[in-house]
């Protein structure tokens, strides 16, 4: 609907739309004309308004014309909005908005204040070496950090807006000329087709940007920091962010990227590659050791080396359940100290995992329960998972899994499900990009940032894998 030169029917249409009484309708005169400010009390600077907006109108001398209503303030963020309905989507993203009687437009003042968590080094990405800052729970916030990273004019920004009830802004952010035109116009287009109440984290859309709905393995990359983000964005990814939220999304996605760390870029690419070879051997030995282990007790005992073997049975002598029911009950206790650790307050989670975890392994152990090995499998089976903690969910329930095919068919059952998952995930891809690039299909350029980490001086081209036209990204003059 659009908006009238009466300012009393304008006023009346506002009212009925917004009925809360945190909203303030101020009756303003400029000269001789009636207006009225309407903004939301907690969402807009108080001083600010009165210095950029409230000033020039106590000094008005004369009735102003449309031309010069625009012109008398001196507002930086100031734009003619001709509909009711755009009116009132500005005033609850925290703006001013102005009514004049006689002037067919409001105008909108980008006045938002509120508080808001001071940029800290983000929980998830510690780093020994490199930039501490992270994203915090501000659009703008988080968009000036990206600025500040990425200094240059193809550096685009898309907004928009999602949630019937939240109207949470949204930004879509690449590199013009390094981003696929398909991969900003398959996002824009994802993006533009949620319908929801309301959005209130970036895993809300994260589901919506998901190909394959029912996947239990990840599609969509994310982070905490910035100068991560400004790396992926570099090769040719796009971001997303969400207001209120301090995690960036970006696409497309590749398996490889939770097994690199900031860290390895500002480090040696020795200590690096290093690093990164103990994350694939520690995610091997979470997955497996727990289902290689019942699989030797129950059916392939000869596997076993003697003075090993005779460890074990002394160790079960007496143990009431099965390797399985035995494997499953102390997985069972790791994950409710995990849960309990996480849920409790910090001063009481730390105590509960770690005294916890003693009492109650040594109790069961002495009690005839469980048997020592077994607890130092699942134990250790719980720290390797952690090497990797993006992916700590997915592999947790891969883990029982393997654990179950083990307990019913054995080694055999383990090597065909690990035949099964190879496949799946050689022919799984999200948008238009293997998930497992680049082992498959096999980029050999583009090892150079795989398990391996090579020089700065190697890293001459983006992936390959990405598809980008604007392949280099390094000049090396001789």
């Amino acid at each position: 609907m659009n908006i009238s030169k009466n300012l009393d029917e304008n006023t009346k249409k506002l009212k009925q739309e917004l009925v809360s009484d945190d909203i303030t309708f101020l009756d303003i005169k400029l000269n001789n004309t009636n207006g009225i400010l309407v903004f939301i009390n907690d969402l807009v600077n108080k001083d600010t308004l009165g210095e950029l907006i409230l000033r020039p109108i106590a000094f008005c001398k004369e009735t102003p014309s449309e031309n010069a209503l625009f012109e008398m303030f001196l507002s930086p963020e100031k734009k003619q909005i001709f509909e009711i309905e755009k009116l009132i989507d500005d005033l609850l993203l925290g703006n001013a908005i102005l009514l004049c009687d006689g002037i067919s437009f409001g105008l909108s003042f980008g006045l938002k204040h509120f508080e808001k968590r001071a940029i800290t080094e983000p929980p998830t990405s510690t780093v020994i070496k490199g930039p501490r800052e992270g994203f915090v729970e501000s659009l703008s916030v988080n968009i000036s950090m990206m600025r500040r990273k990425l200094k240059s004019k193809k550096l685009i920004f898309e907004n928009l807006t999602i949630g019937e009830y939240s109207g949470t802004p949204i930004s879509i952010c690449y590199i013009k000329g390094i981003a696929r035109k398909s991969l900003v116009e398959q996002v824009k287009k994802r993006l533009n087709k949620i319908e929801i109440d309301a959005v209130l984290d970036s895993s809300y859309i994260s589901k919506f940007l998901s190909e394959h709905k029912f996947s239990l393995f990840k599609q969509i990359g994310n982070t905490e920091k910035p100068d991560i983000l400004a790396g992926k964005i570099l090769e040719g990814r796009v971001a997303i962010f969400v207001d209120g939220s301090p995690i960036a999304l970006t696409v497309p996605y590749l398996l490889i990227e939770d097994f690199q760390s900031a860290s390895d870029y500002y480090n040696s690419s020795y200590s690096a590659t290093v690093a990164r070879y103990i994350r694939v051997i520690s995610v091997a030995i979470a997955l497996l050791l727990p289902a290689l282990f019942v699989s030797a007790e129950l059916f392939h005992l000869q596997l076993i080396p003697l003075s090993f073997l005779l460890t074990i049975v002394n160790s079960i002598k007496g143990i009431p359940l099965s390797p399985s029911y035995e494997m499953f009950f102390t997985l069972l206790i790791f994950e409710i100290l995990n849960e309990a650790s996480v849920r409790m307050p910090k001063y009481v989670g730390m105590v509960v995992s770690i005294v916890g975890g003693l009492v109650l392994g040594e109790t069961a152990v002495n009690a005839g329960i469980i048997s020592a090995p077994t607890l130092m499998i699942v134990a250790l089976s719980g720290i390797c998972l952690y090497t990797v903690p993006e992916l700590e969910q997915t592999f947790s329930v891969l883990r029982i899994v393997f654990l179950i095919v083990a307990g019913t068919l054995g080694a055999y059952g383990i090597l065909i499900f690990i035949a099964l998952l190879a496949i799946y995930l050689i022919s799984f891809e999200s948008y238009s990009t293997p998930l497992c690039a680049p082992f498959s299909p096999l980029i050999l350029k583009d090892m150079k940032d795989g398990i391996y980490k090579g020089f700065l001086q190697e890293f001459e081209y983006r992936p390959e894998s990405l598809k980008n036209k604007n392949k280099r990204r390094i000049k090396i003059k001789d």
